[in-house]
């Protein structure tokens, strides 16, 4: 997981040949934590992804940019295009984030 500490990194992320999972999350977000557990292992079963953490409120210009209404939220990006996004106001699963990847995959 990489956690991008200014917009220079995240627009370098944003370029990458890399088939790129931006994860919106937040401190106060108890959906956010309920998630965390998970994450290292959804990230192990998807090793040609490349997974970006940001702090939603640390950037929210981008958030709103890209219409990140609810968190968490996964907005998928390649080659600087979007290809998937999983973005809404409810609770997401880990079985539900390994569904939305699995079914990016061609």
């Amino acid at each position: 997981m990489i956690f991008p500490k200014s917009y220079e990194e995240i627009a370098e992320l944003i370029q990458s040949e890399q088939r790129t999972v931006f994860l919106f999350v937040t401190d106060w977000c108890g959906d956010c934590h309920y998630l965390k557990p998970y994450l290292p292992e959804i990230e192990s079963a998807f090793p040609e992804l490349l997974f970006v953490q940001l702090d939603r409120d640390d950037f929210m210009p981008l958030a709103e940019q890209w219409t990140i209404l609810g968190i968490p939220s996964l907005v998928v990006l390649e080659k600087g295009q979007e290809i998937g996004r999983f973005v809404d106001k409810n609770r997401k699963t880990k079985q539900e984030i390994i569904d939305f990847l699995e079914g990016l995959e061609e």
